[in-house]
């Protein structure tokens, strides 16, 4: 008990930021990238990397225009730094949970004192659905991460302003942050804090401060660094505009026909069941003694609303992904260190008892989830990537049949887009969301890499026989084998439950070209 009273008292920041640090990076390359979200979006960071080309990202050759780009150039910066392997890839989203948590770690030590601060951080990174969000390589913990960092950077400058402290550094820190928010995942990066800051200060009736919310150098900090990517998207890409906003920011949250549809009240067992096992604490919040405490800061209020605003805002359309709450986990890690500093206060030796026995849970249950993910997941290529690995060089064709394997190319360290084999001429493909539409979007920006890694049964054959690759890789359900006849008959490199990899030697590819009729 005597250091963990002196861990919760303890003013200095590096230990436990450190330890934050250590903790959450711990079991990030345990497990394979899990599909589809880590594979495409470290596949799109992978191909930025070998391509040279960090300014449009692309899935395969192909534009993909689904998200901006600060996620890929990140990860493909660290991955450039340590190698092709999980742990850089990931590197991003656990760069932005340290950084979130010692945030709020330094924001909850300034404005309230250093135990709530303590406990804050220790039970935000002790909930097993913040954990796992640290070592998810998608978007969702990078834009939690910024805006985390914007409200708070954005609150420090109030409450800085207030006390007749320095304010302006902290307030064009809080653009800046904004502006990064927005190339991690586009509109949402600046709508959220500002809506969160605006309404914090209009409920402590701080008019005189809403100015902040105005602030031209901010603005022009903020425009400077946002823009630019985006309007050279639409410059390089006519359409862009109206794919990135329209669609997939107003017409994606309106609308019902894309997938993970589920009812308004989805994200509270969310956050209590990925709060466990803290959240049954939470009930504590409501006790008269907690109510009641006197807390000047406005700390609480900021918290509250921080909550509920994001609960709401995600709440409203009606494809939900357990990832998006993630921004509301600091707030609802507050409020859980709160009423445990509270009972503290009280009873000191009965709440650090149950404190370390939720934390040991919590802690068990953290590594538990990882662990048991990496032992069930089987959609990963691999396991049959690494046995190809030491063979497959970089001029050999990759094809993927009726399927995209999103880590594939990462795994193998392929230097050159997958030809893609399916019915392309399909009129359901837009009605659809998935990997085809993804891919058939990108084609739709960039008509020559369409013709060039897009193709129809039909095609295959002759484009095997022009090619000038030394061999030819195909990867594909155990379905696949009815598109070819010839298929079958060829050398098996490898096979899984699900997949099943061909590989053509240039004298399988003669053979087969002189023997296949060949059609265009």
């Amino acid at each position: 008990m005597a250091t963990l009273s002196r861990l919760i008292d303890s003013r200095s920041a590096l230990p436990l930021v450190l330890v934050v640090a250590l903790w959450l990076t711990l079991t990030a390359g345990l497990r394979p990238l899990m599909l589809p979200d880590e594979g495409r979006y470290v596949g799109i960071a992978w191909e930025m990397l070998i391509s040279g080309d960090w300014l449009v990202p692309r899935l395969d050759g192909l534009p993909f225009f689904h998200k901006p780009p600060l996620f890929y150039w990140l990860s493909a910066s660290t991955m450039g730094l340590g190698g092709a392997h999980e742990l850089p890839a990931r590197a991003p989203s656990l760069l932005a949970a340290i950084l979130a948590a010692t945030a709020l770690y330094l924001f909850v030590r300034r404005y309230r004192n250093s135990q709530v601060a303590t406990l804050a951080v220790v039970i935000l990174c002790t909930q097993p659905g913040f954990y796992a969000g640290a070592q998810f390589a998608n978007l969702d913990m990078l834009v939690a991460g910024m805006i985390s960092l914007t409200i708070l950077s954005g609150a420090d400058s109030l409450l800085r302003r207030e006390r007749a402290l320095p304010w302006r550094a902290a307030l064009a820190r809080t653009y800046i942050l904004a502006a990064a928010g927005v190339l991690a995942k586009g509109l949402i990066g600046i709508v959220l804090p500002a809506g969160v800051l605006l309404s914090w200060l209009l409920w402590r009736r701080s008019w005189r401060f809403l100015s902040m919310l105005f602030w031209l150098p901010g603005w022009l900090l903020f425009l400077l660094i946002a823009l630019p990517w985006f309007f050279w998207m639409q410059h390089s890409f006519p359409g862009f505009f109206d794919y990135f906003f329209v669609y997939h920011h107003f017409q994606r949250f309106s609308q019902t026909g894309f997938n993970n549809q589920m009812p308004l009240w989805f994200y509270v067992p969310v956050i209590l069941l990925g709060g466990l096992p803290w959240s049954p604490w939470f009930a504590r919040v409501g006790q008269k003694s907690f109510r009641g405490a006197v807390e000047p800061s406005g700390v609480r209020s900021l918290m509250a609303i921080w909550l509920l605003l994001i609960v709401l805002f995600f709440s409203l359309p009606s494809s939900k992904l357990v990832g998006y709450i993630l921004p509301a986990i600091p707030p609802f890690a507050y409020f859980l260190a709160d009423s445990f500093s509270a009972w503290f206060d009280r009873d000191r030796m009965r709440a650090e008892s149950w404190y370390v026995r939720t934390l040991a849970l919590a802690a068990i249950s953290c590594l538990a989830l990882v662990v048991g993910v990496a032992v069930t997941d089987r959609a990963s290529a691999k396991h049959l990537a690494s046995a190809a690995k030491g063979v497959f060089a970089a001029p050999e064709q990759l094809v993927m049949v009726d399927e995209y394997q999103y880590d594939l190319a990462f795994y193998l360290h392929a230097q050159q887009a997958s030809w893609v084999v399916s019915a392309w001429d399909d009129p359901e493909i837009a009605s659809q969301d998935n990997w085809r539409k993804e891919l058939a979007d990108g084609g739709a920006f960039d008509p020559d890499a369409e013709h060039a890694v897009l193709l129809t049964p039909a095609q295959l054959i002759a484009r095997l026989c022009d090619s000038d690759a030394r061999a030819v890789w195909i990867w594909g359900r155990r379905r696949a084998s009815a598109l070819f006849p010839w298929l079958p008959e060829q050398s098996v490199f490898g096979a899984d439950q699900k997949h099943i990899l061909w590989r053509l030697e240039p004298t399988t590819l003669k053979t087969l070209c002189s023997e296949t009729p060949r059609r265009d």
